[in-house]
């Protein structure tokens, strides 16, 4: 069977610093219309920093739209005209001060497919080079370095809820990178 919507009308609700939001009306698949809001994103990469002992570096920064801070790996939105890969080496630099000369893609997924276009492209970093961080002028957070099993029991007590971070270390798992 053919699932494919078809755009039959849009309308801009929305034009951001870093999203734009539409409405849509599709013909569905048996003739019907429907609508549909979609949030239009530029991209982002999160990168898993692991080093020579496997320890896993996090970064805890407040996140304003769910009002609570966040453990997470190190992440940024694609600037216009950049590669996913440059964009994965500037914001490990950025957040941490670190480098790696051993970054492997591990895939990209998409965070809410029900209304955004937001693809997360994934990295794992290791042969990591330290050095002094330089967070956007309007980032504020800290680097955590926690074992595996730290790590792990974050997960099973809450303490690591974020998606890009619970898909890294899912691929990582997968792709023998941890």
């Amino acid at each position: 069977m053919n699932f494919r919507e078809k755009e039959t009308e849009k309308k801009t609700i929305y034009k951001g610093n870093i999203i734009d939001v539409y409405s849509y009306k599709v013909e569905l698949p048996n003739g019907k219309e429907a609508p549909r809001d979609v949030v239009r994103h530029p991209g982002a990469v999160a990168v898993l920093p692991v080093d020579e002992n496997g320890n896993i570096y996090l970064v805890q920064q407040f996140r304003f739209p769910i009002n609570q801070e966040l453990y997470e790996i190190p992440a940024g939105k694609i600037d216009s005209g950049e590669e996913h890969y440059e964009c994965a080496v500037r914001e490990l630099k950025e957040e941490t001060g670190m480098s790696s000369d051993d970054m492997v893609y591990l895939g990209g997924i998409y965070t809410t497919p029900g209304f955004s276009d937001e693809i997360i492209h994934i990295y794992i970093a290791k042969n990591l080079s330290y050095g002094k961080s330089c967070p956007d002028e309007d980032e504020f957070l800290s680097v955590v370095k926690v074992t595996k099993e730290e790590f792990i029991k974050m997960i099973s007590e809450n303490k690591i809820t974020d998606a890009k971070t619970l898909s890294a270390y899912a691929k990582a798992l997968i792709y023998g990178g941890i």
